[in-house]
């Protein structure tokens, strides 16, 4: 034996061909080693994956074990996925679990959602488990949500009152509209609109309070979840409270704006009558300066009538006479200074 042994190590080709044979089984270990498990427990499970295809998963840096134990999950639920559109989908940036699950949840629901349109819906950014479970058991929203820091919806009826609503929405998700529909938010918004305009319309506030279904019905009527990715079953008016009497206050501030004006108006009737009588003032002392002139020509005209013998020495000391007379009286008539 070891006669022969030297012999087959004194022949190369015979050496290289064992060298190649324990290369070829430490390969072959290290593959069964590595996929073996995940090769094995495919296909003991129905859902056959070859050797070469976990191989080359690993060369496209796919991770083997999430697409084998998804396409595991969906073919135990009955849900024909191949591994090639699993590995198609992780590559593009998609959550592959999440697929799954989506499409089980679906089939188990009778809900028609294909593999293409699952993808397109996560690829999309959609969570499409999230909308699988809300198409089955509907959700409620908030109306306003909660988060905005808002807790009711106010609004003002014709008779000036203000009521604060909250409203709940029922919706639930529409998978065809999901690829470019509007989210809860769009939802929020349009149901808030619909409230405001509902109670603005209504003649009085008690009307409002009678009859709060009378809302949700004019605002269900809107269709207001064209266009969304949700189908709103309902809305629910959760509470309606009185508020500020928004009217009385807008009268309250348009008569004191009334009264401002008047009295701006009559400050300007009063700076214009205190001109006017400076004015007149003015004109009294114009006046009584021409007097003053006028009086100042007297004693010229009287000396004009002594050159020309029109006056006599006499009939001046008779008008000095009055002249004092005319003082003394002005004098009398005047009360006492104190």
């Amino acid at each position: 034996m070891t006669a022969q042994i030297l012999a087959a190590i004194d022949n190369p080709f015979k050496i290289g061909g064992i060298i190649l044979a324990g290369i070829a089984v430490f390969v072959f270990l290290l593959l069964v080693l590595k996929y073996g498990g995940l090769w094995l427990q495919a296909r003991l499970s129905g859902a056959k994956v070859s050797i070469p295809q976990l191989i080359g998963m690993s060369l496209r840096k796919v991770n083997s074990r999430t697409i084998v134990v998804s396409r595991i999950t969906a073919m135990r639920a009955g849900v024909m996925v191949t591994a090639e559109d699993l590995e198609s989908h992780y590559l593009a940036g998609g959550r592959v679990p999440n697929v799954v699950r989506a499409l089980i949840a679906a089939n188990r629901a009778n809900i028609d959602l294909s593999f293409k349109t699952a993808t397109a819906i996560d690829l999309a950014g959609r969570d499409i488990l999230e909308a699988v479970q809300t198409s089955v058991n509907p959700k409620v929203i908030d109306c306003p949500e909660i988060s905005s820091g808002k807790t009711t919806v106010d609004a003002v009826a014709q008779d000036g009152i203000q009521l604060k609503a909250k409203a709940r929405v029922t919706v639930r998700a529409n998978i065809e509209r999901l690829i470019g529909g509007a989210t809860e938010e769009t939802i929020i918004a349009r149901v808030g609109e619909g409230i405001v305009t509902t109670i603005g319309s209504a003649i009085n506030h008690k009307s409002v309070l009678e009859n709060p279904d009378n809302i949700s019905k004019a605002v269900l009527s809107k269709g207001l979840d064209a266009g969304t990715a949700f189908e709103i079953l309902s809305i629910d008016i959760a509470d309606v409270d009185v508020g500020e009497n928004i009217g009385a206050q807008l009268q309250k501030a348009q008569a004191l704006a009334d009264l401002e004006r008047a009295r701006a108006e009559a400050e300007k009737r009063r700076a214009m009558a205190v001109a006017r009588e400076q004015e007149m003032r003015a004109l009294v002392q114009e006046n009584r300066a021409k007097v003053v002139l006028a009086e100042a020509k007297v004693p010229l005209a009287m000396a004009d009538a002594f050159k020309a013998g029109n006056l006599g020495i006499m009939d001046y000391y008779r008008m000095k006479n009055i002249s004092a007379d005319t003082a003394m009286r002005d004098s009398i008539a005047k009360p006492p200074k104190k």
